[in-house]
Parts: C-alpha cells; structure tokens; sequence
C-alpha cells in the first residue's frame, strides 16, 4: 500500500505542473499462429501512447487479443519515468548516460496487477533514435516478488530510398520462489509504408517477432511448451 500511496503522490506533483512536450499516438494489427499457453492462433489490436513531458516520459498500451477459440482479454502496461535532470534533482552525464529517472510501470489484466519500480537509464549511442535501461522491483500481486531488467531502443535507417524502423524490447525477470527466470525478446522490423504513397500520417508495414523463454515464469518441459518462437504480421498507424 505504502509503495502505492508514493506513486500516487508522484503523480500528483507532476500533474500539478505538467506540460507535454511531444505525443504520439498508435494503433496496430498483429495476427500470428505460434502463441504458446493458449490459442496458438491469434489477432491482436494494440493501442499505444507515448510522451514526452516537462516531468519526464510516459509510455501506455493496451493489447486487445482476440483468439480464434476462447475468451477475449485484455492487457495493459503504463509505464511513467521521472527524469532527474528535467526535475533539476541532478545534472546525470556519465558517458552514454544522457539521463537517470525514476522509473514505474503498472502491469493490468482480468488475473493480477503488478507494481514494477526502480531506476532508469537514457542512453546516447550513435544511430539509435534511443536505448534506455530500466532495473525494476517487481511487486506482484499472486507470486513471490522478483527483479527484472527492461531494454528498451528504436534504430531508424533507410535502404534503396526508403525508412525502415527497428526496434522492440527485452525483459529478463530473475527467478523466485514461485516462478522461474524467463526472457521476452520481442522486435518490430517496420518499413513506413506511408512515403512511397505519399500519406502524410506514418503508417508501418512489417512483422514482428517474439522470443519468449519460460513464457510467465513456467519451465519450459516436455508436457508443457512455454518456449515461445512467434512470427507476426504487423501494421501500425501512427496519428
């Protein structure tokens, strides 16, 4: 409850003098047929927003999944970072260090809710349009509390005249009492559709594809695949 109460309190202060410096918003289309625990077939639309602001940066989702056999759900993860130098707490320029913040996410679904919050990293590296690091606390509602590491990046490059757009994340969750240690490696290669038909929107074509390891925290065994290796077509409208 206490660590409840101290997000709240962080995130009044920064409503009481907030202001967005850039926004984007996004909806896409994946659909794929290697899904493990569950439908093994599924279409999913994928409502994002991200910000930047005069506090810090602000990233939500909301994954609705639709399987081919089953309950419909509903996922969603909101993530709010406090910058130390736009807080003017200290100036963090260490290296690659461009920035430190401190960083939260909220984990919601129909089964549990979860509190992940720790320190964040803004990096400098040469191409990338950015790469953070976030090392996280995760209190989670059902299981033993872990650790996880959060890799975030985005690398824009163009080839014969044309955008193309990488970027994705890796989450490594350490082992507890009660789950396993897994890894989530999920990667979006995009072209921008839109240039070439002269859209003004940013609209992406491409796939992307997940690399889960113990998928929830379950071992991965002979009776129970959680391993999970998931190619999925994807189109994504920013606006």
């Amino acid at each position: 409850m206490r660590k409840i109460l101290l997000l709240l309190s962080l995130l009044y202060c920064a409503g009481a003098q907030s202001a967005v410096l850039w926004q984007d918003f996004r909806v896409s289309y994946l659909t794929g047929d290697h899904y493990r625990l569950g439908d093994n077939n599924r279409d999913i639309y994928t409502f994002e927003h991200a910000a930047s602001t005069s506090w810090g940066d602000s990233f939500f989702f909301l994954d609705h999944i639709r399987p081919d056999q089953g309950d419909l759900s509903n996922y969603a993860e909101w993530a709010p970072r406090w910058s130390f130098s736009k807080l003017d707490l200290m100036n963090v320029k260490w290296g690659l260090v461009s920035d430190m913040t401190l960083a939260t996410t909220v984990e919601m679904s129909n089964q549990a809710t979860h509190l992940l919050y720790g320190l964040g990293f803004n990096l400098d590296i040469p191409l990338f349009r950015y790469v953070q690091i976030n090392l996280y606390r995760r209190n989670n509602e059902h299981r033993s509390d872990n650790w996880q590491t959060t890799i975030t990046w985005g690398l824009p490059f163009e080839l014969a005249g044309q955008e193309f757009l990488y970027d994705g994340f890796i989450d490594w969750a350490s082992a507890s009492t009660d789950q396993h240690a897994n890894l989530n490696m999920t990667s979006q290669f995009k072209w921008l559709l839109s240039k070439p038909l002269n859209i003004k929107d940013k609209i992406y074509l491409g796939f992307e594809y997940v690399l889960w390891l113990n998928k929830f925290g379950i071992k991965d065994q002979s009776s129970l695949r959680t391993n999970e290796y998931n190619m999925n077509l994807l189109l994504k409208w920013h606006f």
